[in-house]
């Protein structure tokens, strides 16, 4: 698929590297390492941070580009979501955006929704933030830390519309089966916070995931599938192949997309 200029990925760099002393943050006014802390509990991470050098480029962005449009997940405060996109638009939550390609195109296909994509991957944070200059993209802030604390203690009530969770780590191995975010507690979770009618879209390469998925949405009486075959749904024309996505299928993968509604008048 063919990536408009405006929103092509900067050119990869030399490593940035700057001279600080031991302890100093890498990026002052960047994304914190954790930024919540300790003040939650301890529990069972559905990610795992991943290290990777960050090119010059996205260094650059994060350096200049944070502290408009980053957003550290610290648990401390409420967050008024037309206040963060300085407009009243609806927002979707993206889990795990990855170098955030899909999330520049799909923000750029549609500038009247606010997009709040959620990682803890250094690399791509800065990635998405030079995407959204070069593009001119203003409908996307990016979010560090853990999803969950974002959901639980700094959205309001009905206040998404939508939810994406585009290829999450499959946890493979069946003992790890319980670091899935894809549960019936978190969707319990995301309920709460989604507006009667916002859509759930997930989307998979790993088959068994994709079972586990279907099995749990179709199970949760807050959510409705809107296939009409109640499985799984073709993918979305709004939902970019990515490359990634790409190299998959040329291996013979089989992708699966689920589109699930929020039930209105339901009390999760």
């Amino acid at each position: 698929m063919n990536t408009p200029e405006a929103i092509r990925p900067a050119e990869a760099g030399p490593s940035a590297r700057t001279s600080r002393s031991k302890g100093e943050p890498r990026f002052p006014d960047g994304p914190r390492p954790d930024p919540a802390g300790s003040h939650f509990e301890r529990r069972i991470r559905s990610f795992q941070p991943r290290r990777s050098r960050v090119t010059t480029g996205q260094a650059d962005a994060l350096e200049r580009l944070w502290p408009q449009w980053g957003l550290d997940i610290d648990g401390q405060r409420v967050i008024d979501l037309a206040e963060l996109f300085g407009n009243p638009n609806p927002v979707v939550l993206e889990i795990g955006f990855g170098m955030g390609e899909a999330t520049a195109q799909m923000a750029a296909a549609d500038p009247d929704t606010n997009i709040l994509a959620v990682d803890v991957h250094t690399p791509g944070q800065g990635n998405l933030l030079n995407l959204a200059e070069q593009g001119g993209l203003t409908n996307i802030r990016v979010g560090n830390g853990d999803a969950i604390i974002l959901l639980r203690e700094m959205l309001t009530p009905d206040s998404l519309d939508g939810l994406r969770v585009y290829f999450p780590d499959p946890w493979p191995k069946k003992r790890h089966h319980k670091r899935r975010l894809i549960q019936p507690e978190f969707l319990t979770l995301a309920a709460t916070r989604l507006a009667p009618g916002a859509t759930v879209h997930c989307a998979t390469d790993w088959e068994p995931y994709a079972e586990q998925m279907l099995e749990v949405l179709d199970a949760h009486p807050a959510f409705e599938n809107t296939s009409p075959g109640s499985g799984y749904a073709p993918r979305p024309a709004f939902r970019p192949l990515t490359r990634f996505e790409g190299q998959g299928l040329d291996k013979g993968h089989v992708v699966n997309d689920l589109l699930f509604r929020r039930v209105p008048d339901t009390n999760p």
